[in-house]
Formats: structure tokens, C-alpha cells, sequence
């Protein structure tokens, strides 16, 4: 994987960029799509190509390790032969799982004991066999295993965490470079920031991290439980450190406001299931805020979701029919939403890449940002 930067902000750490991958290139800022399951939920595989244009989306190891299961996905030539998704993918190794399932698994420094929340089976993730599953699913973009700890933990237990995650990322490194891809394409390994709401720890996590010399980094634990404003001095803190010609990855972030300021402070990669899971319940985002499509003022509003948009549902339902098919609760209701949601985060960071080329980032997103935030 090779990572180029077109374009640095000349104020603020601001950068667009390109991702090199076997199965295509990745222009950033980039907005990922979450497949859990190998399926991002509502949305087809041709609508997100050809409505949402999503360059890469996501899978998640622990779901996909339960159900198909490994051999399912060995045979089908891992996750892109099995779900037809020709562009990159990416897969989460499970660790915000373990932080999830807090009352279903037991931690140790061996690995992560947990049952199986579809039929309570018991199961042992270890960094070694994750990277064997995640060689397995196939993904150009691979996460290190990590363990992710609640947003408001002591710094005893943060220091702890972080230190695991430091020793697992070890066994993941050595197993990942033991073993070959399986499908006849290369595939990257990205290290896990930890260190929760604490400078000096992301600190030392960074530097850690940074001197893995890996492909690509990611800030984890964040979005978590802190204050937004402490999310965003974590940022400051470990960009600080990490490599500057590698792609940062922010996981699991966020609102629309969140990805700009972020992307001023220097990530690159974001993912969030926020527009599939608040389109499901009748919340849209816009460029002029937030839409909640349940509420009765959209009953006779016969006005596009969004006639600038180029996904087809945008342009050809109105307000009032997706308001009635979401108080009907008909499933293509979701669909819309889902879809809607997807292409304006899309559109947001290709705005974002657009106005960091140009050279006017600051003065568009200030411009935007209360846009954003409104209520409409």
C-alpha cells in the first residue's frame, strides 16, 4: 500500500490524499461505509457504487468470524468473492467487541475469552489467530487487535489497557509477517493508538505505534464516553507523533461536525454506523442540518430530499413520501435514509478534499459548520 499527499492546508493540518490499493485507489479525506456483517445495512452493493460512490467500506472480524464463519469465506475467496464488493475493504479486528461485550468475555494477556452473542458458544480471539482470521477474510486494510477501554476509565486501568494492546500489537506484527495473503493481492496492517482521555499515555502509544514503521495508523478510544473536546486534544496530541506520510484512520467518529474538525487536526479515514443507524430512524443529514423525517411539517412537502445529490433517490422522492414510508414503516423507507445519509458523508469529505486543494478549508468549513449543527 502506498499513500500519497496531493495537497497540505496552509493553516491547518488539513491534507488530501491518495490510498493506493491492489483493488483500487482511496482519495482522502474518505468517509468508510460499516459492512458489520459484509453488508452495510439497507444498501446495496450497485447503490453503493453507483448512488453513495463509497471507495472502501468496512467488515468486522468478530461478526464475520461467527457467522458465515472462516470456511464459508476461504471458499467464496475471502469477504470480496463472498459480498461482490470489488473496491478495498477494511476489517476491524474485534477489539471494540470485547470493549462491548464487557459482560460476555474474560480478558487476559493470552487473548480475549468471550461467548458468542448468537448461540452463547465460547470462543478465545488471541492477536495470532486474529491476524489467521482477518488473512482469511481477506482485507486490503487489516486492524492490529487492541483492547478498547470506556471513555471515562481511570488512568490505572487506561495505562493498563494500553500496555496490553502494546504487547498483543507485538504478536499481531510477528504473526502478520509469518503469514501471506491468501487471494493473490497485498494487504496492509494498521497499529491501534490507545491511551483513553490521558495526554501522556496517547503519547506513549503514539510513539509506540509510530515505530512500527507500519503501512498506516489508527486512533482508537475515542467517541467512547469523553467530551468532544477532549476527543479532539487527543487528536492534537497523537498527529503530533505519528508519521506524517502514512494515512491516519479515526475509528468509529462520527458526526459530520466531528469528521471537519478532525480532518483540520489531520485524520485522514473515518468510519461510524451514525448515517445507516439514524437514517433507520428517520434522522437525515444535510448541508443545511438535520432532518427528522417523522415529524408531521414534512407530511405535505413535496419538495426532493435533495436535488443537488446524485444518488437517484435523492432526486426522484419527496420529502412527503419518505415521511409517510417511515411512519409506515415500510423497509424502503430505511433504504432511502440509509442511502441519503451515506452520500451526503461522502459528499462532505470530498467537499472537505476539494476546499484543502483550493486552499480555503478554514473559511468553508466555519462557513459550514453552523449549517451543520442546525435543526431544520
Amino acid at each position: 500500500m502506498k499513500f500519497d499527499i496531493v495537497k497540505t492546508d496552509n493553516k491547518t493540518n488539513a491534507r488530501a490524499g491518495i490510498i493506493h490499493t491492489d483493488h483500487g485507489d482511496i482519495p482522502t479525506p474518505i468517509f468508510m461505509p460499516v459492512g458489520t456483517q459484509g453488508s452495510v445495512k439497507a444498501v446495496h452493493q450497485r447503490e453503493l457504487r453507483e448512488d453513495v460512490d463509497a471507495k472502501i467500506i468496512l467488515g468486522n472480524t468478530y461478526h464475520l468470524y461467527l457467522r458465515p464463519g472462516l470456511d464459508i469465506l476461504r471458499a467464496a475467496g475471502g469477504l470480496h468473492g463472498f459480498n461482490g464488493w470489488e473496491r478495498p475493504l477494511l476489517t476491524d479486528s474485534g477489539g471494540f467487541q470485547v470493549f462491548s461485550l464487557a459482560e460476555n468475555r474474560k480478558l487476559k494477556d493470552e487473548g480475549c475469552t468471550f461467548r458468542s452473542h448468537i448461540d452463547g458458544s465460547k470462543h478465545l480471539f488471541t492477536p495470532e489467530r486474529v491476524m489467521e482470521i482477518e488473512r482469511v477474510i481477506g482485507a486490503d486494510i487489516m486492524m492490529a487487535f487492541d483492547e478498547c477501554c470506556p471513555g471515562e476509565s481511570d488512568y490505572r486501568y487506561a495505562k493498563k489497557a494500553m500496555e496490553l494492546t502494546h504487547r498483543w500489537l507485538d504478536r499481531c506484527c510477528q504473526r502478520f509477517d509469518e503469514t501471506e495473503p491468501l487471494y493473490g493481492y497485498q494487504q496492509s496492517l494498521f497499529p491501534i493508538v490507545q491511551g483513553c482521555k490521558y495526554a501522556d499515555l496517547r503519547r506513549q502509544s503514539a510513539e509506540y505505534i509510530a515505530s512500527k514503521e507500519a503501512d498506516g495508523n489508527a486512533i482508537g478510544g475515542l467517541a467512547v464516553g469523553e467530551p468532544t473536546e477532549t476527543m479532539y486534544e487527543m487528536i492534537e496530541v497523537v498527529n503530533a507523533i505519528l508519521p506524517k506520510d502514512k494515512p491516519r484512520y479515526l475509528m468509529g467518529v462520527g458526526t459530520p461536525a466531528n469528521i471537519l474538525e478532525s480532518i483540520e487536526r489531520g485524520v485522514d479515514m473515518f468510519d461510524c454506523v451514525m448515517p445507516t443507524r439514524n437514517g433507520r430512524n428517520g434522522l437525515l443529514f444535510t448541508a443545511h442540518g438535520t432532518i427528522n423525517i417523522k415529524n408531521k411539517k414534512w407530511e405535505s412537502c413535496f419538495e426532493p430530499i435533495d436535488p443537488s445529490s446524485h444518488a437517484e433517490c435523492d432526486r426522484v422522492y419527496s420529502l412527503a413520501y419518505l415521511h409517510h414510508l417511515i411512519r409506515a414503516e415500510e423497509i424502503l423507507g430505511l433504504q432511502i435514509c440509509s442511502i441519503h445519509n451515506l452520500t451526503f458523508y461522502l459528499w462532505l469529505v470530498t467537499q472537505a478534499r476539494e476546499h484543502i486543494i483550493a486552499g480555503d478549508y478554514t473559511e468553508w468549513k466555519t462557513k459550514l459548520l453552523p449549517e451543520l449543527e442546525r435543526r431544520v
